[in-house]
């Protein structure tokens, strides 16, 4: 069955090559099916991978191998949830690590172009706390961080 709903996201060629990393790198993640083109298209030949249907962390999307024209950008992001400092430092280092690069505030952009937000609960908890103390503490310490520290949070929410 076709999801209702679908993120599509466009890639230059390498759209298999992102689904196959997400999906063994997120819990909850795989590639469900691949296409080929069934004619030459603008950035490609018949037979070539047009798009891919994948799920991150539960959520359905299709990669469109739709060339050159457009590029990912930080108005768009996956955000995901994360338990502890073992998982946060997991995810990070799997796409900074694999040819990504750091950002501000727990984001980080992976090879593709594609920005993550790699974000404790502990840290979603403190800034959206009913105390307008914690949640200052807590949002002045994550804007001094690139990946966040989850013993850094926990010291900015006790104060």
């Amino acid at each position: 069955m076709i999801a209702r709903n679908t993120i599509c996201l466009w890639f230059d060629g390498t759209a298999l090559d992102a689904a196959t990393f997400y999906a063994r790198t997120f819990p909850d993640s795989a590639v469900t099916a691949v296409h080929h083109a069934p004619a030459d298209f603008p950035s490609g030949r018949q037979g070539d991978v047009l798009t891919v249907d994948f799920t991150v962390a539960g959520i359905p999307c299709i990669g469109l191998n739709g060339g050159p024209a457009f590029r990912h950008s930080e108005a768009f992001s996956f955000q995901i949830a994360t338990d502890d400092q073992a998982e946060t430092d997991r995810l990070w280092e799997a796409i900074v690590g694999n040819g990504g690069e750091e950002s501000a505030c727990g984001w980080c952009r992976d090879k593709w172009g594609l920005s993550w937000q790699i974000t404790p609960r502990v840290l979603s908890e403190a800034v959206t706390s009913k105390d307008p103390a914690v949640a200052r503490r807590a949002f002045e310490a994550m804007m001094t961080m690139r990946r966040i520290d989850v013993a850094r949070i926990e010291a900015a929410v006790r104060g």
